[in-house]
């Protein structure tokens, strides 16, 4: 049998071999060719075809014809760190194309828990990863415990939730 692996991952494996995370001679097996793609904030010019591409792709599935994208829809793109990388794009540009009510992407058809910066309640400034973190615990505490159901709810895969919850030490 002839067969081809391809994976990836955003780890360091040296370093996990390193730490005893991943073994070495499975690395020394599968890694042939390596590719390193940098992240997408060190890459911001693609950023435009890329979101483009989705936007086309996922209007065509979900059956939305957009006939405009706002300046303000673009800026706030641009200004974004993507710490998902190209995932997290596509996952905002479908979570917006679904959820869109009309013809036209605004910055109002983002997510709010897309923008860097938001009010809480006493008018503080808060990161992204705070307001993530406590939505996550809000919808974790709503179904339960359930962490399929809050993954659904979330409109996130339960790998996309796991990762999350061991990324902000949620119990």
């Amino acid at each position: 049998m002839d067969v081809r692996i391809i994976a990836a991952t955003n780890r360091n494996l040296t370093e996990e071999i390193g730490k005893g995370n991943f073994r070495s001679d499975l690395f020394y097996r599968i890694s042939v060719i390596k590719i390193e793609l940098p992240s997408l904030n060190n890459r911001k010019e693609d950023i435009k075809e890329i979101t483009e591409y989705y936007i086309q792709h996922f209007s065509k599935k979900i059956g939305r014809n957009i006939k405009v994208i706002s300046k303000s829809f673009w800026d706030s793109i641009y200004k974004y760190h993507f710490p998902g990388n190209i995932r997290e794009l596509r996952n905002v540009i479908e979570r917006s194309i679904i959820l869109l009510d009309g013809d036209i992407l605004t910055e109002k058809s983002l997510p709010q828990e897309f923008f860097k910066e938001s009010i809480n309640a006493n008018n503080e400034f808060t990161i992204l990863e705070d307001v993530e973190k406590n939505h996550i615990l809000k919808i974790l505490n709503k179904e339960n415990g359930n962490k399929t159901k809050t993954a659904e709810v979330l409109g996130i895969g339960l790998t996309t939730l796991y990762r999350k919850i061991q990324l902000y030490k949620i119990k």
